[in-house]
C-alpha cells in the first residue's frame, strides 16, 4: 500500500494525467485514503521540497511594485520553515494551539503557514482589514494562543485583551517578540508532529454576509487533500508558474496561493501593488511567464478596458473567481487571447465543488460540472428530493473528503447544515441535460414576485452589463399586490450622474434585456454595504426595504419605473 505520502502522490499524479478529460477523471479519480498520522507540511511539502528536480525550483516569487523581488526555492522554504518552527516551539507554540496570522503577501506568511503546521498547531489566517473589535472576537471565540502580525497591523491589538503571545514581523515593538529573532536559531527539523488525519489544521472566519462570522474548522486532510479538486480546476501542473489575485486572510488565498500550486509542485508568483494598474499586471504576466492565472471579475473587467495585446506567451489557463463573469468580458478575452475564462464554485467550508475544467466546453453562464470525487447533488428545498433545480448540496453518504470538520462552538448550526444526510451550501442552482450547473442565488436571497421566483443574481448579471453600473444588488421591495418587486441598489461608474436620466437608462436596459416579470422596478444609487472581504451585505438592504414598508414611509431617494417609463 505504501506510505500516506505515496498514496497522496499517486492520487495527485493520476488526476494530473486526466485533467483535460472530464469523463475519464470522474470515472477514475479516487481520493487517497490516508490512514493514521498525516501532516501536509511534513509529509508532502518537505518531501517534494527535498527531491531532485523540485528542490531547486522556485516555490515562491514575490514581486513588489518598485521592482524589488524575493525568490525562494522549495528547498529554502522547507529549511526556513523548519528554523521558524524551532523558534516558535521554544516560545511555547505546541500541538493544537491556535495561531492568528495577520500578514500580507510577504514571505513570512508562507513560512509561518508551514512552520505552524509542522508543530501540529492550528493556523488562523486573518485579514489586515479588521479592526480591534473584530480582532477581539477572533481572540475570544477563536481561543487564539499566539498572534503573528506585521508591524503595520500589530498596534490594532493594543487594546485587545487576552492571554496570547505576540510576535511582530518587520521591526520591534514593546511587548512583542521580533520575528527576526528566528533567523538566529539552529534548526531542529525535520519535524514529525504526529498529527492524525482528522486533527485540526486551519480555522477560518467567514465573511459574515448575513450574521456574525462563523468559525470554519478544517482538518489535516479536508484542505490539504481536498484542494486536489482546486488544482484540477485551475489546471496547474508541475513546473508551472501560477498567479492568483487574492488577499491573505481569506480562504481563497489558501486555495490558490498555497495548497493548489504546491500540491502541483508549481511556483507561486505574487505581484504586490498599492493601486491596481492593468497595464502593469499584464506586463508581469508576460515577464514572469505565468502559465495559470486566476482573478476576480473586477480585475477582469479592468483588464479588458486596457489594451490586452497579444496573449502572454506562457499563459495556458485563465480563471474567474468570486462570481460568474458576464459574456462580454469572456468574449473580449477570447477574441484577444484565444483563451476562455473558466468559472468554478466552492466555499470556505469546502474546496472547489463545481468547475469548468481544462479542455472542456464552457457553456455561457454555467459554473461547470461537479469536480471529480465531489458528490454534488441538487435538492428541492421543500420536498427534500433530488431535482434539476434546487440547493447545491454534498451527499454525506459518500463521505466528501473536501468538506470542513464543522463550525466551531456552534452545534445547532452544524445540525442545520448537515441535516437530512446532506451538507447544505445555502446556494441554489439549476442543472441542464448535460450536467452543467448554473448558479441562481443564495437561498435567502431568492424571492417571489407575483408568484414568479426571482434570482437577484440573474438580474444583477444583466444590470452590470450597462456601462453606468459598476456594481448592483437586487433585493425584494415589499409590495401589497405583487408580494415583492425587484429593486436595484446601484453603484455608478465614473462619469455618470446620479439622477432621473441615468435611472431611466438603467430601467430601460432592464426592461429590454429581462423577461417582463423580472424587470427592475426601482433603482437607487448608493455605495453598497459590504463585509471586510468585499461581499455585499444584502441583508442590510432588505432590512431597509422592510422597515420602510412597515412604517409606510416611501424612500425618497429611489427612482420608480412607473414614474419614468410608460
Amino acid at each position: 500500500m505504501g506510505s500516506n505520502t505515496d498514496r497522496y502522490r499517486s492520487a495527485r499524479d493520476q488526476l494530473v494525467t486526466v485533467l483535460t478529460d472530464y469523463d475519464k477523471a470522474v470515472a477514475t479519480f479516487e481520493w487517497p485514503r490516508l490512514e493514521g498520522t498525516f501532516n501536509w507540511a511534513t509529509d508532502w511539502f518537505d518531501v517534494i521540497a527535498r527531491e531532485p528536480g523540485t528542490a531547486e525550483r522556485l516555490a515562491l516569487w514575490i514581486l513588489e511594485e518598485d521592482g524589488s523581488e524575493t525568490k525562494v526555492t522549495f528547498a529554502q522554504m522547507a529549511s526556513r520553515s523548519d528554523q521558524l518552527a524551532t523558534w516558535l516551539r521554544a516560545l511555547g507554540v505546541g500541538r493544537g494551539d491556535r495561531v492568528i496570522l495577520m500578514l500580507g503577501n510577504q514571505v513570512e506568511l508562507w513560512e509561518s503557514m508551514l512552520a505552524v503546521a509542522k508543530l501540529g498547531a492550528v493556523v488562523m489566517p486573518t485579514t489586515g482589514a479588521l479592526g480591534p473589535a473584530d480582532l477581539a472576537d477572533r481572540i475570544s471565540r477563536g481561543a487564539a494562543r499566539f498572534v503573528i502580525a506585521d508591524i503595520v497591523d500589530a498596534p490594532k491589538f493594543d487594546d485587545v485583551e487576552g492571554d496570547y503571545g505576540r510576535i511582530v514581523v518587520g521591526g520591534d515593538l514593546p511587548g512583542w517578540r521580533s520575528y527576526a529573532e528566528s533567523a538566529d536559531v539552529e534548526s531542529e527539523g525535520p519535524f514529525q508532529p504526529g498529527t492524525a488525519v482528522d486533527d485540526p489544521l486551519l480555522v477560518y472566519f467567514t465573511s459574515g454576509t448575513t450574521s456574525r462570522p462563523k468559525l470554519v474548522e478544517h482538518s489535516q486532510t479536508s484542505y490539504p487533500v481536498g484542494h486536489m479538486s482546486t488544482m484540477a480546476w485551475i489546471g496547474v501542473q508541475p513546473g508551472d508558474t501560477h498567479l492568483a489575485i487574492s488577499s491573505p486572510g481569506w480562504a481563497k488565498h489558501a486555495w490558490s496561493c498555497f495548497f493548489a500550486p504546491w500540491i502541483a509542485e508549481a511556483t507561486i508568483f505574487v505581484y504586490n501593488y498599492a493601486r491596481f494598474d492593468a497595464a502593469a499586471l499584464l506586463d508581469q504576466l508576460r515577464r514572469a511567464d505565468v502559465n495559470t492565472f486566476c482573478a476576480p471579475p473586477t480585475v477582469w473587467r479592468m483588464l479588458i478596458q486596457a489594451d490586452l495585446g497579444e496573449r502572454p506567451a506562457g499563459l495556458r489557463e485563465i480563471l474567474g473567481a468570486g462570481e460568474p463573469l458576464n459574456p462580454e468580458v469572456i468574449g473580449t478575452v477570447e477574441r484577444a487571447w484565444g483563451l476562455t475564462i473558466r468559472d468554478g464554485f466552492g466555499q470556505t467550508e469546502t474546496t472547489l465543488q463545481i468547475g469548468n475544467t481544462p479542455g472542456q466546453p464552457v457553456k455561457a453562464g454555467s459554473m461547470g460540472r461537479p469536480m471529480p470525487g465531489v458528490p454534488v447533488i441538487l435538492v428541492d428545498p421543500l420536498s427534500g428530493e433530488l431535482a434539476d433545480e434546487g440547493e447545491i448540496c454534498l451527499d454525506l453518504s459518500q463521505a466528501p473528503l473536501n468538506l470542513m470538520t464543522g463550525y466551531l462552538g456552534d452545534p445547532e448550526r452544524n445540525r442545520e447544515v448537515m441535516a437530512g444526510g446532506h451538507y447544505h451550501t445555502g446556494d441554489v442552482a439549476s442543472r441542464d441535460e448535460d450536467g452543467y450547473i448554473t448558479y441562481i442565488g443564495r437561498t435567502d436571497d431568492v424571492f417571489k414576485s407575483s408568484d414568479y421566483k426571482v434570482s437577484p443574481f440573474e438580474l444583477e448579471s444583466v444590470l452590470i452589463e450597462h456601462p453606468a453600473v459598476v456594481e448592483a444588488a437586487v433585493v425584494p421591495q415589499p409590495d401589497d399586490t405583487r408580494l415583492a418587486i425587484p429593486k436595484a441598489y446601484v453603484t455608478l461608474a465614473e462619469g455618470w450622474a446620479d439622477g432621473a436620466e441615468t435611472a431611466r437608462a438603467i430601467l430601460e436596459y432592464s426592461r429590454d434585456h429581462l423577461a417582463p416579470y423580472l424587470k427592475v422596478r426601482r433603482v437607487e444609487f448608493a455605495e453598497l454595504p459590504k463585509t471586510v472581504s468585499g461581499k455585499i451585505r444584502r441583508v442590510e438592504l432588505r432590512r431597509r426595504e422592510e422597515d420602510a414598508h412597515r412604517d409606510g414611509t416611501p424612500i425618497a431617494t429611489e427612482y420608480r419605473y412607473e414614474d419614468l417609463l410608460r
